[in-house]
């Protein structure tokens, strides 16, 4: 029963926050909107006793939207939490594109002549799974990772136009000279 409830409740809450990343008026927000999303899901396949997609699922997707909130952040150069936009455009055509995508994929679902099985299934299929996912692609993973948080930081670095040694002299003491107010009051 407490599981049902937790999968249902999961379920409104990927609804709701795959509404609100159309409705929110910032790109921060459509962002944590969408991870909430993600990470609901995550729940709902963690409840299903699929504990190696569940977490896989909740880990990239937190680690996706926190990349795209640091690149956000890089190369927009404001506050994208504090500038109001609209996250839909063109109505019309995207509209059109969801329903038509829609209708063909719910067509290939109910038309296509799925295959049936062919053999017995594993006995550990978390783990049949996971090789599935990763056993070939583990090196590619494991050299693209560095690369990845070398240029979040390095992106990061280029991006600022001060360090905090320009802000507050060599010492680290002096009072800094910002353009703008901000930060945590110092």
């Amino acid at each position: 029963m407490f599981v049902d409830v937790v999968f249902w409740v999961m379920t409104v809450v990927t609804v709701v926050m795959g509404a609100a990343v159309f409705v929110v008026d910032s790109m921060a927000r459509a962002t944590y909107a969408l991870a909430l999303s993600f990470v609901a899901v995550g729940v709902q396949v963690l409840l299903l006793h699929q504990d190696y997609v569940g977490v896989i699922v909740i880990l990239m997707m937190v680690m996706e939207m926190a990349i795209m909130a640091v690149y956000m952040v890089m190369f927009m150069g404001m506050n994208p939490a504090l500038m109001p936009m609209s996250m839909v455009h063109d109505n019309r055509k995207a509209l059109g594109a969801a329903i038509a995508l829609f209708v063909v994929l719910a067509a290939g679902a109910l038309l296509i002549p799925w295959p049936t099985r062919r053999g017995a299934p594993l006995g550990d299929t978390t783990r049949a799974l996971g090789e599935a996912l990763m056993g070939s692609k583990m090196l590619v993973m494991t050299v693209v990772s560095p690369v990845m948080v070398a240029t979040i930081v390095a992106g990061i670095t280029i991006a600022s136009k001060r360090g905090r040694y320009d802000r507050f002299g060599a010492d680290l003491r002096d009072a800094p000279d910002d353009p703008q107010r901000g930060g945590v009051g110092r």
